[in-house]
């Protein structure tokens, strides 16, 4: 007897619900790894989008469209962060209600405890998955983070 493929009875069909463990699980492994700095994946994240930025520190709506989050996430997201001094935002000097998040001296210590912690979880990481794979996996989501016909509706751009 054959069976008709559908949703319902192949398992890794739906492309989202896929993404979504596989994020999960990954998520579990970095958070695991930064523990011992106090931070979460998603706050390293955004301390490295930060820091990477310094020069030219961004809104919350740039970091916003950098991590594909909305700006009500990541206003949520930054708020720890600000409370434990580890950024801040500051009115910027030719728009006055303009916001940029910037790293303090504590965010960027705390970024350099977490540098290590994240390369030793990027290794093994690696190590168990493949170089060559980790590589071809992270091109493949770049590619899907930046396609502007997967976003949502009233989602104004995506990262370039």
């Amino acid at each position: 007897m054959t069976t008709t493929s559908s949703p319902g009875n192949e398992p890794n069909r739906c492309n989202c619900t896929a993404l979504r463990k596989a994020s999960r699980r990954i998520s579990q492994f970095y958070d695991s790894a930064l523990a011992p700095c106090g931070l979460k994946s998603t706050q390293f994240a955004m301390l490295t989008e930060i820091n990477r930025r310094a020069d030219a520190p961004p809104t919350i709506r740039e970091l916003a469209e950098a991590q594909v989050m909305d700006q009500s996430t990541i206003g949520q997201n930054l708020r720890p962060l600000e409370r434990e001094g580890l950024i801040a935002l500051v009115q910027d000097e030719a728009d006055r209600r303009t916001r940029r998040v910037k790293l303090t001296k504590a965010g960027h210590a705390r970024l350099s405890a977490a540098l290590p912690l994240w390369s030793a979880a990027q290794a093994r990481f690696e190590a168990g998955f493949g170089q060559g794979a980790a590589a071809d996996l992270r091109t493949v989501l770049a590619a899907v983070a930046r396609d502007p016909s997967l976003a949502g509706e009233g989602e104004r751009s995506l990262p370039r």
